[in-house]
């Protein structure tokens, strides 16, 4: 299958980073995702990363969320962890099988965000649900006192 694809420029960086393993470009990314964090300024104590679905030598999300880290000054904790192996999501298209498929698929440890306002982190941004699942985790396991979320960009829908 082949796509006619048109990426944002933040979307080409990234896609460099993640497809071609080009960790030359994830400055760039970190600079622009730190702007803006220093804009919306939304207090956070820690930055918890989303557990990568695609065993890679260099995971795209740890590159940029230590980053993100060293330019916010604040920690990235990687608090949030898979309870077994699942297939990834991207070739998943209905959102009740995704959410199916995320059924318990993640813990947190509360000891490192009870009270806490959380970044939750990723890369890329497709339906939410992952996002959801672990922002919902991270409240009733985790006892955060906020979340927010931030991912880099968003991918291709499909409909």
């Amino acid at each position: 299958m082949q796509f006619d694809t048109t990426r944002s420029e933040l979307g080409e960086l990234l896609y460099r980073l993640k497809s071609k393993a080009d960790e030359t470009v994830a400055s760039e990314i970190a600079d622009a995702a730190a702007a803006f964090m220093k804009e919306w300024k939304p207090g956070v104590e820690i930055i918890v990363p989303v557990p990568p679905s695609t065993p890679r030598t260099s995971q795209p999300v740890a590159v940029l969320g230590n980053a993100l880290s060293q330019r916010l000054n604040v920690p990235l904790i990687e608090c949030v962890k898979k309870t077994r192996d699942a297939p990834q999501l991207k070739n998943v298209y209905d959102l009740d099988e995704r959410l199916r498929l995320l059924e318990g698929l993640h813990m947190v440890d509360a000891s490192a965000t009870n009270g806490r306002k959380i970044l939750l982190f990723d890369d890329l941004y497709r339906s939410g649900a992952t996002m959801n699942s672990i922002t919902t985790l991270l409240y009733e396991q985790g006892k955060a006192s906020d979340v927010f979320a931030l991912t880099i960009t968003r991918t291709r829908s499909n409909r």
